[in-house]
């Protein structure tokens, strides 16, 4: 397939995508969203539970059929899958300067801004549902730093459009509820790792880079040091972590220990833009090591983008949808457009339903179709957003 037929293709993947989440109000399912049932909820004594929530949110989860009607889940807004649309809307503002798609950016802003968590240090957001994992449980809309992190890097993708300075001062404030409301873990020489959310200690190393990223970004506008210095110290423990190979499990707990795909990506993307916002490029060979690493492991030839570094199973579409992203943030785009492409196309033909929404995950023996609304759609729909505007910068459509 030439360039022009691979262009042609994916806009029209995206804008079956567009018409599928714009249709849904971008409200949707979530793969945890399990504890959201009232059913279960006047169930006696399971919610209290943590085996039998654990069990619930994991049978929603890997259930190929999707069951949540029958026990009351209903479509919901996720404020992380707020921001990724945010985000995305920002890309295709840039690239075809379209009054309604400005007005979408607002529209995003405005829900972004009521589903605020209250009462910490500053600005932060977390899911829309119970969370039961094996690592602790989150309350719904219990603060975290990835959908905070995320979040404030929408809005700050606003902020750089808009120029409005509430939108620097909510991402601003989001790096107090960082540095001042999550634990931390020490590591050598003064650095250290953020927890998940204020409630737990666990260390998830693309987590703590997120929170990194975001510091390092508010630092490029405002000019605070401490802020590149806090920033510093996080992405110092997490390169310290980093395997001989270039990889990163996902943490330090011992059920952590996975290397994968698109958290694989995360870390890489957040390295690159901290070096790129505090002009410290001393993490330059972790960078390095770590991208050859990640795109020599998880993708194969025919363009499956595998989910572990030793199974290819399951395909999860937050792994495609990543590609884009981490080759875009690490100027690899032109270089490894084939590799990108294929991957893209096979995507496409594989996990794209006729009614345009992408699905969940194909396993050995059977597909998920389900189309959650966070992690399938709002990523393709910000992934798409992001290649259109490299390789198509005179098109204009929407």
């Amino acid at each position: 397939m030439n360039h022009s037929m691979e262009i042609k293709n994916i806009q029209e993947s995206f804008d079956k995508l567009y018409a599928f989440c714009d249709a849904s109000g971008y409200k949707g399912y979530d793969p945890y969203d399990g504890l959201n049932s009232p059913f279960f909820q006047k169930l006696p004594l399971l919610p209290k539970n943590r085996f039998a929530r654990l069990v619930w949110i994991q049978f929603f989860k890997r259930s190929p059929l999707n069951l949540r009607k029958l026990v009351g889940i209903k479509p919901e807004y996720n404020p992380k899958a707020l921001g990724l649309f945010l985000s995305a809307y920002c890309e295709l503002y840039q690239q075809h300067k379209k009054p309604e798609q400005l007005n979408k950016i607002r529209h995003f802003i405005t829900l972004i801004q009521s589903y605020q968590t209250k009462g910490f240090s500053g600005a932060c957001w977390g899911y829309n549902f119970d969370w039961e994992s094996r690592a602790f449980f989150q309350p719904k809309f219990t603060p975290t730093i990835v959908a905070s992190s995320f979040i404030a890097n929408a809005l700050m993708d606003a902020y750089e459009i808009t120029k409005d300075p509430e939108l620097l001062n909510t991402a601003r404030s989001t790096c107090d509820f960082i540095l001042k409301d999550l634990n931390r873990t020490p590591g050598e020489g003064g650095t250290y790792a953020f927890s998940y959310s204020p409630i737990d200690t666990s260390v998830v190393y693309n987590a703590s880079l997120l929170g990194a990223r975001l510091m390092a970004r508010i630092y490029a506008h405002t000019g605070e040091k401490m802020l590149a210095d806090e920033a510093g110290k996080v992405v110092s423990f997490c390169c310290n972590k980093q395997k001989p190979d270039g990889s990163w499990s996902y943490g330090t707990l011992p059920f952590h220990q996975w290397i994968d795909n698109f958290h694989t990506g995360y870390n890489l993307e957040c390295i690159a833009d901290y070096m790129k916002y505090t002009n410290n490029h001393a993490y330059t060979n972790n960078l390095e090591q770590g991208f050859d690493y990640y795109i020599k492991t998880f993708f194969t030839e025919d363009g499956v983008a595998k989910y572990y570094s030793n199974s290819t199973y399951p395909i999860d579409i937050h792994a495609p949808a990543q590609i884009v992203m981490t080759l875009w943030k690490l100027g690899k785009m032109d270089e490894h457009k084939a590799l990108m492409d294929k991957v893209l196309q096979w995507t496409i033909k594989h996990m794209q339903d006729p009614k345009g929404y992408f699905y969940y995950q194909i396993n050995k023996h059977v597909t998920s179709r389900i189309p959650y609304m966070r992690w399938s759609q709002a990523w393709m729909f910000l992934s798409f957003a992001v290649y259109l505007r490299y390789f198509t910068p005179e098109k204009a459509n929407h």
